[in-house]
C-alpha cells in the first residue's frame, strides 16, 4: 500500500466548533464511529466501528507507517482522532510528514475550504451528500433527553437503522469525493517545499502554547462581576430594563438629543467627545461594556488541552489568495495590545483572584483585563519566550519589487521609514521625537494607506481624521505620496497590464520577475518563491467606471463563492502579502529546531531554553532567502516570562 484516502465519522460531547479537534478527542465519550476508506485508489470500504467492526489490519498498520501517504480533506482532523484512536496521550501524535491534505489543495488552486464548496465549483459527478448535517447532527453529538427518547442523551445506529445506513452511505461518498478532487487536481501538484511548509505548521499546533489557566480562570470570574456592576449601573441612569440592547440604547440617546445609527467603537467613542453628563457618564460605561475580552478568555477555557496547552490555534492557507495563515479558536491574529506600565503587577492582581484589589488600583477593570490577554500565553515551566518579528516587511518587499532605491537606502541604514517618507513628501527633514517630527504621523498613515493604490477612502479608513488631518489635506496627501514613490505607481500598472495581457491572450506574461500565465480556465502568478497563487476562471470584464477589469471567482467578503473584481494594485497587494508570507515560512523553516509555538503576523514566539540567544534568533530571522536576492530584511525581538506586546 502506498496511498491512504481516509473520511471519519466520530462522536464527541465536546462542541468541535468551540474546543478545536485537540480538546475535541479529550472527551471521555470521544469514539471514532465510521472509518471510510480506499487504498491505492481501489474500491471504497466502510468500517462500521461504532458496531463493532474492526480495521483490516494493513490498513491499521499503514495509520502509523511513515511510507504510506495518507490522504483526507482538512486532514488535520483525522490525524489528530486517529492518534486518540491508536491510544496516544495529549500532546503526542501521528506525525505528519506523511499526510497529505485536500483541503489545502483545493486551497492552493484558489478553491472553497470545504469539501462540499470545493466539489460544487470542480462539477464533480460525485459530490457530497446534502443530508450529511443532519445525519452528524443526529449521530455525532449529544441529543437532549426527552420522554419521547426514553430520556437518552445520544443517539445510536440501533435507534435509526435507516438513517444509520445513509449515514454510512454518506461517509462513503465523502471518500468518493475527495478522491475525485485529488483526481482533478493531479495535473496541478502541490510543490513539494508548500507540503513541507504544511507539515511544519502542522508540527506547530501539535506543540501548542501553554496557557496561564489561573489568570484566564479569574479574568472571566472578574469580567462577569464587573459587567453586572456596570450593567446595574447603566439601569440606574438610564431606567432602562437592558441597557445592553442596542435598539433600546439607541432609543434612550434619541430621547435624550443624540441621534446615532450605531453603537459601533468608532460611533461611540466620536459621541463622547461632546457628549454632556448624564450622557457621557452612560456612553464611558456602554464602552466599558463592549469590550470583548472576556470571549477571548472564554476561548482559552475551552480548548485548552489536559496538558494546559492550547493547541490548533493556526489555519494553513486559511487566505487562499495570498496563502496566508488565519488564526483559529483563540484568534491570536487580533489580540488587543498592552500598555499599562506595571504589567506586571497588574496580571499577578487579576491571576490572584481580588477583584477589589483590581478595580482600587485601577480605574477599568474591562481594559486591565483586555490588556492582559496577551499575557495568558506563557512557555513551560523553565523556559521563556523569544519573540522575533520582521521590521516593516511589506514596505521592503513593496521597495525591492519596484525598485524604489530611496526607500531601499533608508532600509539599508537602519531609517524609520515613516519619517523617510514623510522627508521625500515635503522635502524637509522629520525626526521622530525630533525636526519635524509632527510630520511623521501624516508619513505613517501615508504608508498604511496608499501603498496598494489606496486614495482618500483608504486614508479614511485607516484613520486619518482621528489622527489630526484635515480633510482638504487628504487629497494632496496622496498625490505627493505617489509623486514621491514613481516606481511603485509603475509597479501597480506594469502587474495590471501583464495580468490584462496574460488573461486576453491565454499566454505567459513577466514583470519585475513576476510570471503571470493563463493556463486551462487559470491564472496563475507565479512568485519569486516557485509558488503559485491561482484565480479561478478569471475574465476582462468592465469596472464601475467603464474601464476594462480583471474579474475571477473566489470567495467573497460574503463567504460565499461569487465573481470578484481586481485590477493591477490589488493584485500587487496580494504579491506583496505572499512574498511576505514565504519569507515567514523561510525563517520558520530556518528556525524548525526551536520550539516555535505560534506565529502572529510578521511574529515568531518561540518557547526557548534560558540560554539561547536572542541575538542569534533575530539574526536566522533576518536572513534572506537564496530567492529574494538584494531584498533587505530585518528582525527585531525581545525575551519574556508571558507573551505581550513589547
Amino acid at each position: 500500500m502506498k496511498n491512504l484516502s481516509i473520511d471519519i465519522e466520530t462522536f464527541s460531547s465536546a462542541d468541535l466548533n468551540k474546543t478545536g479537534v485537540y480538546r475535541y478527542v479529550e472527551a471521555p465519550d470521544f469514539e471514532i464511529l465510521l472509518f471510510g476508506y480506499s487504498a491505492d485508489n481501489g474500491p471504497v470500504h466502510v468500517i462500521d466501528i461504532a458496531q463493532g467492526e474492526t480495521l483490516p489490519p494493513d490498513v491499521f498498520n499503514a495509520l502509523s507507517d511513515e511510507t504510506v501517504t495518507k490522504w483526507a480533506f482538512n486532514a488535520n482532523f483525522e490525524r489528530v482522532c486517529l492518534s486518540r484512536y491508536l491510544g496516544l496521550p495529549t500532546g503526542d501524535y501521528l506525525h505528519p510528514a506523511s499526510w497529505r491534505c485536500t483541503m489545502i489543495w483545493s486551497a492552493y488552486l484558489g478553491l472553497p475550504l470545504s469539501l462540499m464548496g470545493a466539489g460544487a465549483v470542480l462539477g464533480l459527478e460525485k459530490q457530497k451528500l446534502a443530508e450529511g448535517r443532519d445525519l452528524i447532527k443526529y449521530f455525532c453529538t449529544p441529543c437532549t433527553s426527552t420522554k419521547i427518547n426514553g430520556q437518552r442523551t445520544r443517539n445510536l445506529p440501533t435507534h435509526s437503522p435507516d438513517r444509520w445506513a445513509t449515514f454510512k452511505a454518506y461517509n462513503q461518498r465523502d471518500v468518493e469525493t475527495e478522491m475525485s478532487i485529488q483526481e482533478r487536481l493531479s495535473h496541478y501538484p502541490v510543490p513539494a517545499f508548500v507540503w513541507d511548509e504544511y507539515h511544519l505548521d502542522q508540527e506547530i499546533n501539535d506543540r501548542g502554547i501553554a496557557l496561564d489557566m489561573p489568570l484566564v480562570e479569574n479574568a472571566i470570574r472578574m469580567d462577569e462581576r464587573s459587567r453586572e456592576e456596570l450593567t446595574s449601573l447603566m439601569q440606574k441612569l438610564t431606567a432602562l430594563d437592558n441597557p445592553n440592547s442596542v435598539q433600546q440604547m439607541k432609543r434612550w440617546l434619541s430621547d435624550n438629543g443624540v441621534e446615532t445609527e450605531t453603537l459601533g467603537k468608532k460611533a461611540v467613542a466620536a459621541l463622547l467627545k461632546d457628549a454632556p453628563r448624564p450622557l457621557g457618564d452612560v456612553l464611558l460605561l456602554r464602552q466599558q461594556l463592549a469590550k470583548s475580552s472576556v470571549k477571548k478568555y472564554q476561548a482559552m477555557e475551552a480548548a485548552v488541552c489536559a496538558d494546559g496547552r492550547a493547541r490548533g490555534m493556526f489555519q494553513f492557507y486559511g487566505a487562499n489568495r495570498t496563502g496566508r495563515f488565519s488564526g483559529r479558536l483563540i484568534q491570536l491574529q487580533n489580540l488587543p495590545q498592552n500598555h499599562l506600565p506595571d504589567l506586571d503587577d497588574a496580571r499577578e492582581l487579576v491571576r490572584s483572584g481580588s477583584y477589589e484589589d483590581v478595580r482600587q488600583v485601577y480605574p477599568s477593570v474591562p481594559d486591565v483585563l483586555s490588556e492582559l490577554i496577551r499575557t495568558a500565553f506563557i512557555p513551560r515551566d523553565g523556559c521563556k519566550f523569544t519573540v522575533s518579528d520582521f521590521s516593516a516587511i511589506e514596505a521592503r518587499v513593496i521597495a525591492w519589487l519596484a525598485g524604489e532605491q530611496w526607500r531601499m537606502e533608508v532600509f539599508k541604514n537602519g531609517g524609520d521609514i515613516y519619517c523617510a517618507s514623510a522627508s521625500q513628501m515635503f522635502h524637509v527633514p522629520v525626526v521622530k521625537h525630533g525636526q519635524n517630527g509632527h510630520l511623521r504621523q501624516k508619513g505613517k498613515i501615508a504608508e498604511l494607506a496608499l501603498g496598494y493604490g489606496g486614495s482618500v477612502g483608504a486614508l479614511k479608513a485607516m484613520g486619518a481624521l482621528e489622527m489630526g488631518l484635515s480633510e482638504t489635506e487628504l487629497l494632496p496627501l496622496v498625490k505627493v505620496w505617489r509623486e514621491s514613490n514613481p516606481n511603485i505607481v509603475q509597479l501597480w500598472w506594469d502587474v495590471d497590464e501583464a495580468v490584462m495581457a496574460a488573461v486576453s491572450r491565454k499566454s505567459a506574461t513577466e514583470t519585475h520577475g513576476i510570471r503571470f500565465q493563463y493556463k486551462s480556465g487559470m491564472l496563475f502568478i507565479t512568485l519569486p518563491s516557485g509558488r503559485k497563487l491561482s484565480y479561478v476562471k478569471p475574465h476582462i470584464g468592465e469596472n464601475q467606471f467603464g474601464s476594462p477589469a480583471i474579474t475571477y471567482l473566489g470567495v467573497g467578503g460574503t463567504k460565499k463563492w461569487e465573481r470578484l473584481e481586481s485590477y493591477g494594485p490589488k493584485f500587487v497587494e496580494n504579491i506583496v502579502q505572499a512574498i511576505s508570507r514565504d519569507i515567514l515560512c523561510f525563517a520558520m523553516k530556518t528556525l524548525r529546531g526551536c520550539a516555535i509555538v505560534a506565529h502572529v503576523h510578521d511574529e515568531l514566539i518561540i518557547e526557548a531554553d534560558p540560554r539561547m540567544s536572542l541575538e542569534a534568533v533575530c539574526e536566522q530571522m533576518g536572513r534572506t532567502p537564496p530567492w529574494a536576492k538584494g531584498l533587505l530584511l530585518r528582525a527585531d525581538g525581545y525575551e519574556t516570562n508571558f507573551y505581550k506586546k513589547d
